[in-house]
């Protein structure tokens, strides 16, 4: 067995699903003397788990993490179930953890059964709190400042900053996060046990009537941000986003509209002095920064 082997091997034992009560799975078992040697005190297979269970818990730690709300919605034991079947089907492909949940959203509307009583509610949250990984350590380029924008013509783009996510949500599933990470701050030395239960009735006062709301998550110094729009200003900026020259993305939302012209340019022009203040836009070109 070559080195590259041995290593594939070692690897493929250790990201392999654990087993019932977080042991190895019987083929990992069965096959743990043939790259681990024994010592004084411990088994190849002890050994060998060791390593696979630190593995696995740290992965699963880092979804607990950056899923709280998802975690109140569905309650502790259905996460835990939800997070190993996911890594199991979706194992990381990254370096880093921030990248873990990254397919999450995507495998939840495939598995349904595991997003509780309210799957439209669980994948709003999803959504949500994937955003707010993007938008915590999301790249940022080159901001278009007001400056940049004193003359608009029609025919102008422009791209978004990278960090930044629109959301068309069915439930006002930001309070509710808001909520369940302020209990996850303030818990301190408080159990986990007395943390769930916190969140499981975070949950049951919060509206679960559909509410439908439009959210942009993005970051204003180091700090990640909510910011609800009415629909109007989430669908100029979505066509945008996606590459629509101004004048096009104006009419492609407004073009009927029966609000008067002055009071739709002062609409407008407030939203774009609003964007441009924030840095939300940034140039055509991709300059980084």
């Amino acid at each position: 067995m070559t080195l590259l082997e041995l290593q594939r091997r070692m690897a493929g034992a250790i990201m392999a699903p654990l087993g019932a009560a977080d042991h190895l799975a019987r083929a990992v078992d069965a096959s743990a003397g043939e790259i681990v040697k024994p010592n004084g005190r411990l088994t190849s297979s002890e050994r060998l788990e060791i390593y696979a269970r630190s593995y696995w818990y740290r992965i699963l730690d880092s979804l607990f993490d950056d899923f709280p709300g998802l975690r109140a919605i569905v309650g502790a034991r259905a996460f835990d179930k939800l997070a190993r079947a996911y890594l199991a089907e979706m194992p990381s492909q990254s370096f880093t953890l921030r990248n873990l949940g990254s397919r999450l959203t995507e495998w939840l509307s495939r598995h349904p059964g595991h997003a509780g009583k309210n799957p439209a509610l669980a994948l709003d949250m999803v959504r949500l709190e994937w955003a707010h990984v993007v938008a915590f350590d999301g790249p940022a380029e080159k901001v278009l400042g007001p400056e940049d924008l004193l003359e608009l013509t029609p025919r102008m783009t422009f791209r978004l900053q990278p960090y930044i996510t629109l959301l068309a949500l069915e439930y006002p599933v930001d309070d509710l996060h808001l909520r369940v990470s302020e209990l996850a701050e303030g818990h301190g030395e408080a159990s986990n046990a007395v943390l769930r239960h916190k969140e499981r009735r975070a949950v049951r006062r919060f509206s679960l009537k559909p509410e439908a709301i439009y959210v942009a998550v993005h970051r204003r110094d180091e700090s990640v941000y909510y910011r609800r729009m009415d629909a109007g200003e989430f669908q100029l900026l979505e066509a945008l986003r996606l590459g629509k020259p101004v004048g096009e993305a104006i009419d492609s939302v407004f073009g009927e509209s029966d609000l008067p012209v002055d009071e739709l340019r002062g609409k407008i022009e407030g939203w774009f002095r609003l964007w441009a203040e924030d840095g939300w836009f940034c140039h055509p070109g991709g300059e980084s920064r």
